[in-house]
């Protein structure tokens, strides 16, 4: 690897951490440890390569951070004799990697380096889709009953009659709606809710 590459290591277990630093000390990985997810937040750095270790919620909370943020860093999950199934479902969230620890330092570059290939359009991706679900999470429930119903291409009248509420009613949700949702016009409304995977 020609440049360094920053690693943010975020686990819990010292020795572990201590271990991984070690590890990679004197290779082209310069590791920055974080004993958690909260650490690591209150000093989001501006780039690197995320290290997780793959407990409790760790991803799912970055993945939430980042959403909100906007700012995008590429997570490679880690943890010991992971279940296939835990795998999957790291990577379903938007894990680029996963790694099984113990690692050699050349198991971790090499994941870095298909990290960094792969990145880029994840990245995009998995942050429209958080940055619309921090979205569409602002939304009341009835509110988000009318968003579905404009994007299923339904008038304000049949809306109301499918919730039992007047047009009127159902005006005043969807002005509240965009603007909650900080989009200008409903076209774009549904576009967020396409993204955050509430509508088809």
């Amino acid at each position: 690897m020609s440049r360094r590459t920053n690693i943010l290591l975020v686990d819990g277990d010292f020795r572990r951490r201590a271990a991984i630093s070690h590890c990679l000390a004197g290779s082209d990985l310069h590791v920055e440890p974080f004993e958690d997810t909260a650490e690591l937040v209150s000093r989001w750095p501006r780039d690197g390569m995320l290290l997780v270790h793959d407990s409790d919620d760790a991803i799912n909370g970055l993945l939430e951070h980042m959403g909100r943020s906007g700012d995008w860093l590429p997570i490679i999950a880690f943890a010991e004799q992971p279940s296939i199934r835990r795998i999957v479902e790291a990577v379903m969230q938007g894990a680029v990697d996963y790694l099984v620890w113990p690692f050699e330092e050349a198991d971790l570059a090499e994941s870095v380096r298909l990290a960094e290939g792969r990145a880029q359009s994840v990245a995009g991706s998995k942050l429209r889709e958080a940055v619309a679900r921090s979205r569409v999470e602002r939304l009341t429930k009835r509110e988000r009953e009318v968003l579905t119903g404009v994007a299923g291409g339904l008038s304000n009248r049949l809306i109301g009659e499918k919730l039992n509420i007047s047009p009127r009613t159902v005006e005043i949700h969807r002005a509240n709606m965009l603007n909650k949702m900080g989009a200008n016009h409903t076209s774009e409304a549904i576009r967020i809710a396409i993204e955050a995977s509430l509508v088809n």
